[in-house]
């Protein structure tokens, strides 16, 4: 259901999300003028505001999210070259600490969404190219910085690819009713902090040009 601030005027039909320039710098010069760009700004907080007020000034048919990410240990993506659509986000670090391990927020009881079918850490995110098939991805407020983080943060989560906006969006998306999807190039690797192995602008460009060929190929049914 669109909401009432954008009943009066003309939503688009899809709008992009990307935390940084780098990761439109591509989409900018490719994408035709009836799509927007929004550039939201880093970490779940900045995406959420940045959506909710474009969807209230505008509004929006759909919404994907372009942008950068980390492999998490048995992925099998490779940095630089692999690109992955999400099935899923999992909001992997809200929820409280305990002797006894990490407690999500369906074990604490508090739902980030209310109602008949209420969503804990997980959303579904099913805007994805026909056929293709996605994996689960992961938010979180501080990235993983070493192996043994990585480990257990995949173990708990099952996520493949690890960021700091998805699940923000997906969760604006899910309160406005619109379908989202999410398509990220791989920088790094999950683990030991290693600047020396990232490819931080081959995964940003590939994770534009992969959006930009579904795109263009109709294969993204909103």
């Amino acid at each position: 259901m669109m909401p009432l601030a954008t009943l009066n005027k003309m939503p688009a039909d899809l709008v992009i999300c990307v935390a940084t320039p780098l990761e439109g710098a591509y989409l900018r010069e490719n994408l035709p003028p009836t799509i927007p760009l929004l550039v939201t700004g880093v970490g779940a907080v900045n995406a959420a505001i940045a959506l909710t007020r474009f969807l209230e000034r505008q509004g929006a048919l759909a919404v994907v999210v372009c942008g950068i990410g980390g492999a998490y240990p048995g992925s099998g993506l490779q940095v630089g070259s692999s690109v992955a659509w999400a099935a899923s986000e999992c909001y992997g670090d809200l929820g409280a600490a305990s002797a006894d391990g990490f407690l999500d927020m369906a074990t604490l009881g508090f739902p980030v969404i209310g109602g008949p079918e209420p969503v804990f850490n997980t959303l579904a995110v099913p805007l994805r190219p026909n056929g293709m098939a996605g994996v689960p991805f992961v938010t979180v407020n501080t990235c993983t910085g070493d192996d043994a983080s990585a480990r257990a943060l995949a173990a708990r989560t099952g996520g493949a690819v690890e960021s700091m906006e998805g699940a923000a969006i997906a969760h604006v998306a899910r309160l406005y009713g619109i379908p989202v999807g999410e398509v990220r190039g791989i920088s790094n690797p999950v683990g030991n902090r290693d600047r020396s192995a990232w490819r931080v602008r081959e995964a940003a460009l590939a994770a534009q040009q992969e959006l930009l060929r579904a795109l263009r190929g109709g294969e993204l049914l909103l």
